[in-house]
């Protein structure tokens, strides 16, 4: 006998935006990675459109997602969730030198995201203004990071935490000759 089908399927469009949002990718962003079209994901985040498995699947895979996930559904959390190391997804500068795992559960993107930063000599990460009233708190654990925003620079170094305006553009930044390592909080601002 098959399974008992859910009552409702999943909600592809918010799934797709939440984890978007979550990276901190443009609609461009995503579009460049997965190779699906921009006005096709504003279909999809939109849900005036359904996306076939093969579309589903590059979306996931650019996100670094399984498919499986977007179908998952629990009735209660688990009391205790233990993640394997290489569940958890990561993005990487294009010359590799910057990295962020995204350490934050999806079902919190929008309110609250946080990151592990690894920064080699010389990274760079520029990010265009967030939402109105966003801001980060970027505590360094191992070396010494730049922060740009507003015109203004500051260096911290381990065990000193910067918090900062993210609601324009703002840049994190390894100028030393020493690899660094930081835990980045992301406050959104609420709708």
């Amino acid at each position: 006998m098959p399974g008992r089908v859910q009552d409702t399927p999943p909600n592809v469009g918010e799934f797709v935006r939440k984890l978007r949002r979550s990276r901190g990718l443009t609609l461009e962003d995503l579009a460049e990675g997965s190779g699906v079209s921009k006005s096709m994901l504003s279909q999809i985040e939109r849900n005036k459109t359904n996306p076939t498995l093969a579309t589903v699947w590059r979306l996931c895979e650019c996100l670094g997602v399984s498919v499986d996930a977007m179908f998952e559904r629990e009735d209660k959390p688990p009391v205790l969730d233990v993640l394997p190391g290489h569940a958890t997804p990561s993005i990487r500068s294009a010359d590799g030198k910057f990295g962020l795992r995204i350490l934050g559960p999806l079902d919190l993107g929008g309110l609250v995201e946080w990151y592990e930063v690894r920064a080699e000599p010389g990274a760079l990460l520029t990010s265009e203004a967030h939402d109105p009233g966003t801001t980060e708190h970027l505590t360094v654990l191992g070396g010494v990071l730049t922060i740009e925003v507003g015109g203004e620079q500051r260096e911290v170094a381990t065990d000193e935490t910067v918090r900062y305006r993210a609601d324009q553009a703002h840049a994190i930044r390894n100028k030393s000759d020493k690899p660094a390592r930081a835990l980045l909080v992301v406050m959104l601002s609420r709708p």
